[in-house]
């Protein structure tokens, strides 16, 4: 059985957190980028890696961003499925500091009262990708991403 591929997108005004991921829940690459080179990167994502399944976090640009899928060239080629962002910001920090933990000064700090010196939105990502896994999962008879 070859690997199958979904790209999870946590859409901002400004810049969006991308994911590509394996569907057993491996992150292959995380990428934060500006709200114009997104959807170009999902493009050749889905050209690269046979992309099926496209993750929106449900927050800010959510349906603008699925809009703009449907009138790109992923339209008709991939699903588009609509995830609970609801603390997803919370446990990206968390899951940022752990894969970079603070150092110094900063160490003394509780991680709760830090945020990341640079932006994670493809952390906020990876966090949605893992919870439509989990969701399918938890499905029986679910289709496959």
């Amino acid at each position: 059985m070859s690997r199958e591929f979904l790209a999870a997108v946590d859409p901002g005004r400004e810049k969006c957190g991308l994911a590509l991921m394996s569907t057993d829940g491996g992150v292959v690459e995380r990428r934060v980028a500006p709200r114009r080179e997104a959807l170009a990167l999902l493009v050749q994502w889905t050209e690269t890696y046979g992309v099926r399944t496209v993750v929106l976090g449900d927050g800010t640009g959510s349906k603008e961003f699925a809009r703009e899928i449907e009138k790109s060239p992923l339209a008709g080629r991939v699903r588009v499925c609509v995830v609970d962002e609801r603390l997803s910001t919370l446990a990206a920090r968390e899951r940022y500091f752990e894969e970079h933990p603070p150092r110094g000064w900063r160490r003394l700090l509780p991680r709760s009262l830090q945020v990341p010196p640079v932006p994670y939105d493809d952390f906020v990502a990876a966090i949605l990708g893992e919870r439509f896994l989990a969701q399918r999962a938890a499905e029986p008879g679910a289709p496959d991403p």
